[in-house]
């Protein structure tokens, strides 16, 4: 496993990506902010940010040897120049999430939600990274980056409704998505 690389999130008045929309799909929202910037590998000072939000990249603990084969054959790199259009997701699951047992929550995020299928069927088009935070004390416990161009928009936009139709999702408390661009 490569080592933890860490994310800071910082929103303000400037950053390197224009907050076009931020909804509250389920629980609170944060406040407004105008701009949005993604510091990975560093965490730099929040002062003068009007939220902040931290993580980092961990093993991925839901996928088997030959799901992580196929995603990372096809999986782009962030930071592609036609990536123009990005969304941050930070989720929180409810606590009946983290009482079920490890294979438990595998069963049904992949066997029964097919979220690691789901996402395969969507990429190159959209590049993802995942981020943890509920280990750090964060208000999410997951943050979910995604860049793609925008004539993927509408492919994103239909990975989405898909994933939210599932039963991982039931057990989302809250989640917040921030439509961006640059």
């Amino acid at each position: 496993m490569p080592a933890p690389i860490a994310v800071r999130f910082l929103a303000g008045d400037r950053g390197d990506w224009r907050i076009d929309r931020m909804t509250a799909l389920v629980g609170p929202g944060l406040a407004t902010a105008a701009a949005l910037s993604r510091a990975e590998g560093q965490r730099p000072a929040a002062a003068g940010s009007l939220w902040h939000l931290d993580g980092f990249t961990s093993n991925e603990r839901y996928v088997s040897r030959s799901e992580r084969e196929r995603l990372n054959a096809v999986s782009p790199p962030l930071g592609r120049a036609q990536s123009t259009r990005a969304v941050l997701i930070p989720v929180r699951k409810a606590p009946a999430w983290w009482d079920l047992p490890q294979d438990a929550r595998r069963e049904v995020l992949e066997e029964r939600s097919h979220h690691i299928a789901l996402g395969l069927e969507y990429l190159p088009a959209v590049a993802r990274r995942l981020y943890h935070s509920r280990d750090l004390g964060e208000p999410f416990d997951f943050l979910t980056w995604f860049e793609f161009a925008p004539e993927s928009e509408a492919s994103f936009n239909e990975l989405l409704r898909r994933l939210r139709a599932t039963e991982e999702w039931r057990y989302v408390d809250r989640e917040i998505e921030i439509r961006l661009s640059r």
